[in-house]
């Protein structure tokens, strides 16, 4: 399967995953709102998810990934099933005492992340949640671990669309779940607990049988004698010790997400829940194109850097980032001057008023000033990791955090929860920017002719998508439409339909030759 169909299978299934997560996030909020109690659940539904970032999906995968894929070239099936079963062994150990640790730990694990709850009331709600959630991070560290098996066997599809079930699971936790718990007495919204962790029950199952397909189901010992050869291997201990600066590299985001609920949670009732909302239009662009062209290009790039083929790496990495600017540029702009017809249509239902449409729009229009860097940075990092080369993205993340905290102070007291997203953004930009430069110092990457008119052509043709973007939010009145349903989800679709057609009709124009560009 060619890079392109790879990343293609990935992106359509990743979008599958948002659709289901858009539905659950708009029941969620024409259901429960926006108030304390929605805050504490989306502080406690970030505590398990930031380990799962830190650790899964984030430290573990990319050592892991690497490793593997070198390992399976070096020494073959058989050496990567003996590394899959030391590094199974260690993993579901030291979940096992994570999640112990993180439910008594649940009331400092919550005030670290949103002390401000104390004053609204919504603390005690979230230490609850928390702790019937915090076992989700089990589950996803090792379904991380199955994918990244699967990735290395070019096995895409599976990993990529086992988030719809976690969407699934929610949403009938929403439907069936809250009526019941209503029935029962209990708060509605303890339903959406039960659904996080047999969401992430079903994102594990679903793993083995393809596992099982390439022998590689994990066999995980269950003696301390196997516990011992387990951490004794070479090889384990090689991906413990990328571990390291990966882990202090992907910290500094997920401390930047920490902070900034910290903050959050100190400002307006339901500021957490804003960003929340914005953060999860902003996943759209960045989950379909950065995670997916990361998660398929992680292994090849790995495979690439093992073979020795220079040529073969910096082209593959060339190709990526053209594939991000041409698709992520218009979508930055979008999110600039088009995002308030994207959260009306999307949000604007039940109980969801119009001051929280105003609020969420602010909020993403702040990620919009940095998509490009955030996205991008999935394929830049793959870059840095493929070579075993863990420490200067973890300097780079680290500057960046301070740069966010920076920029923080200054935006904060004038833009609100609106100010956290743009530092985010900006902060990103340079971080997307240092990565570029030092890939390109350490000799790892050289772009290939024709960026520059490359860019000036996206450039032209996303100036002329927004003129007709920003004509169609100052001629409807999207806010007073909301009893008009249909007829103001038909007119985003044409408008965002419009915005398409005129996008790569005025790249053709301009000379830009996309069936190349795919091919390549």
């Amino acid at each position: 399967m060619s890079l392109f169909k790879s990343a293609s299978t990935v992106s359509l299934l990743t979008l599958s995953s948002r659709i289901t997560g858009l539905v659950r996030d708009v029941l969620f909020s024409s259901v429960f709102g926006v108030s304390a109690l929605t805050d504490a659940f989306n502080v406690a539904f970030r505590i398990p998810n930031l380990f799962r970032r830190v650790l899964g999906e984030g430290a573990f995968a990319q050592a892991f990934v690497p490793v593997l894929a070198a390992t399976r070239t070096e020494r073959g099936d058989a050496g990567a099933k003996e590394l899959v079963d030391h590094v199974g062994t260690l993993l579901t150990w030291t979940l096992v005492l994570l999640c112990v640790v993180g439910v008594v730990a649940a009331p400092a694990m919550v005030w670290a992340m949103a002390s401000g709850l104390t004053k609204s009331g919504g603390f005690d709600a979230s230490v609850v949640m928390t702790r019937w959630m915090f076992p989700y991070i089990g589950f996803m560290s090792l379904v991380a671990f199955a994918g990244g098996i699967l990735n290395s066997w070019k096995q895409f599809a599976v990993p990529a669309a086992s988030p719809v079930l976690l969407n699934v699971a929610l949403i009938s936790s929403i439907v069936v779940g809250a009526p019941l718990f209503r029935r029962w007495g209990i708060e509605p919204i303890y339903a959406q607990c039960v659904g996080v962790m047999v969401g992430g029950l079903l994102q594990l199952a679903i793993q083995l049988p393809a596992l099982r397909r390439l022998g590689m189901v994990p066999r995980i010992g269950v003696r301390l004698a196997a516990l011992r050869q387990a951490w004794n291997d070479p090889t384990t201990r090689k991906i413990t010790k990328l571990m390291v600066p990966a882990l202090i590299g992907v910290s500094g985001a997920q401390l930047s997400l920490l902070i900034n609920t910290q903050i959050a949670s100190h400002l307006a009732t339901g500021s957490v829940t804003w960003l929340n909302m914005a953060d999860r239009l902003m996943e759209f662009p960045s989950a379909m194109l950065g995670v997916a062209l990361g998660v398929v290009l992680m292994p090849q790039l790995a495979a690439a850097r093992a073979a020795q083929d220079q040529a073969r790496y910096s082209a593959m990495l060339d190709w990526g980032l053209r594939l991000i600017v041409l698709l992520t540029v218009p979508c930055a702009l979008a999110l600039l001057v088009f995002p308030l017809p994207l959260v009306a249509v999307l949000f604007h239902n039940g109980a969801v008023s119009a001051l929280d449409v105003q609020r969420t729009t602010t909020a993403l229009m702040g990620y919009g000033t940095g998509l490009l860097g955030i996205v991008s940075i999935k394929v830049l990092a793959a870059g840095f990791y493929a070579r075993h080369d863990m420490k200067t993205p973890m300097r780079v993340s680290l500057a960046t955090l301070a740069l966010t905290q920076v920029l923080n102070i200054a935006f904060v007291p004038f833009f609100q929860h609106a100010g956290l997203t743009l530092s985010i953004g900006l902060a990103q930009l340079v971080n997307a920017l240092a990565l570029v430069v030092l890939l390109r110092r350490t000799g790892g990457f050289q772009p290939a002719p024709g960026w520059w008119r490359f860019i000036v052509q996206v450039a032209v043709a996303t100036a002329v998508m927004g003129v007709l973007l920003a004509w169609g939010v100052h001629r409807i009145d999207w806010i007073a439409l909301r009893d008009a349903r249909l007829l103001r989800a038909a007119l985003l679709a044409a408008f965002i339909g419009g915005a398409a057609l005129l996008y790569f009709g005025v790249l053709a124009f301009t000379g830009v030759k996309l069936r190349s560009l795919v091919r390549r």
